[in-house]
């Protein structure tokens, strides 16, 4: 009986340091307002995804950078696997972008509304997003 508690333990353990090691925010941070990503935007882009690249330098880029490479001590990458459609819907998004977020992957704080950005844009932002990711 002992035997199966002390590998339960470990198994706890193990599983702990495995999760708390996978979490975004666990991660090592470059300084701040270094790019936290490397992201590389395909050579040719279709008109909607151009529209989109325009409104995300225009809306997003001053927090999340150019490319979507998130900024160290601003805003996380955009371009990370929890951001993948498996775990954050393209809406997610959206109404980030009209609603703010309340900040639960990332140490940043949380994120405002952007009041500028308009749905035909945030049309055009998931079309890029979709793209790089």
């Amino acid at each position: 009986m002992r035997t199966f508690w002390i590998g339960a333990v470990a198994v706890l353990v193990a599983g702990g340091a495995w999760w708390l090691s996978d979490r975004p925010d666990s991660q090592p941070l470059a300084e701040n307002g270094q790019a936290l990503a490397v992201v590389t935007i395909p050579a040719t882009l279709s008109t909607e995804a151009r529209a989109g690249q325009q409104a995300f330098v225009e809306n997003c880029a001053s927090c999340h950078g150019t490319n979507a490479e998130g900024k160290a001590g601003l805003a996380p990458p955009l371009i990370h696997k929890i951001y993948e459609p498996g775990h954050h819907s393209d809406m997610a998004f959206v109404m980030a972008a009209r609603s703010g977020v309340r900040a639960h992957h990332w140490t940043f704080g949380n994120m405002a509304p952007v009041p500028d950005v308009t749905d035909a844009e945030l049309g055009s932002e998931q079309e890029l997003l979709e793209i790089v990711r």
